[in-house]
């Protein structure tokens, strides 16, 4: 078996709970489910339409600061930018168009405009969504590529620590959630791929491009 990430065979056990097993890269850290334990569209799709995220949700608003407010020096009025994995209400794309950024959203459920992955934009973000990603060597470069030059990309998603908080976290018990990044996986995908990066908080992530 070969990780999803970075296509290495250096793959290990790494945890397994009554639901799945989960294995780890060794060359990029990437933990993710067996891929035989991955969940059909039709589960992903029923999960995700129990979400109740909305522009009125101002704690979820907040939530989405997070992302936004170490963002804000980093852009400027008149930017383009793409929400990838926008869900079905597409809240953050309106505030960062509030930040005055020209916004466009993609998402393979409810906004499946596959015409905007053939574009570039200065700012993307990905929040709450890479740790669904299915193919992430396949996402990633789909990413990177839609990146301008001293592009942002801007990525919410809670981190790996170790094996013994691993076994505890919440976060791994939604089965929509196939693949788990830490800060070693990041710093190795900005390596490779060019990248400085900045980790302003625990699940926030700041990769401009070189």
């Amino acid at each position: 078996m070969r990780c999803p990430l970075c296509s290495t065979s250096a793959v290990t056990p790494f945890f397994t709970d009554k639901k799945r097993p989960y294995l780890q890269c060794s060359e990029c850290y990437l933990v993710f489910v067996h891929p035989d334990f991955l969940p059909s569209a039709y589960t992903e799709k029923s999960e995700y339409d129990k979400h109740e995220n909305s522009f009125d949700d101002d704690g979820y608003k907040q939530f989405l600061r997070k992302l936004i407010n170490p963002l804000l020096s980093l852009i400027n009025t008149g930017e383009t930018a793409l929400d990838f994995g926008c869900g079905p209400a597409a809240v953050l794309a309106k505030m960062l168009e509030g930040e005055g950024l020209n916004v466009d959203i993609y998402d393979p459920f409810y906004a499946p405009f596959e015409e905007v992955l053939n574009r570039s934009f200065d700012v993307i973000t990905c929040t709450e969504a890479i740790e669904h990603f299915h193919h992430p060597a396949k996402e990633w470069s789909i990413l990177t590529s839609m990146l301008n030059p001293n592009g942002i990309l801007a990525i919410m998603t809670k981190r790996v620590i170790d094996k013994e908080r691993f076994a505890t976290w919440h976060y791994k018990n939604d089965p929509t959630h196939v693949s788990f990044f830490s800060e070693r996986t990041f710093s190795y995908l900005a390596r490779r791929d060019g990248f400085d990066i900045k980790f302003p908080s625990s699940d926030v992530v700041l990769m401009r491009k070189l």
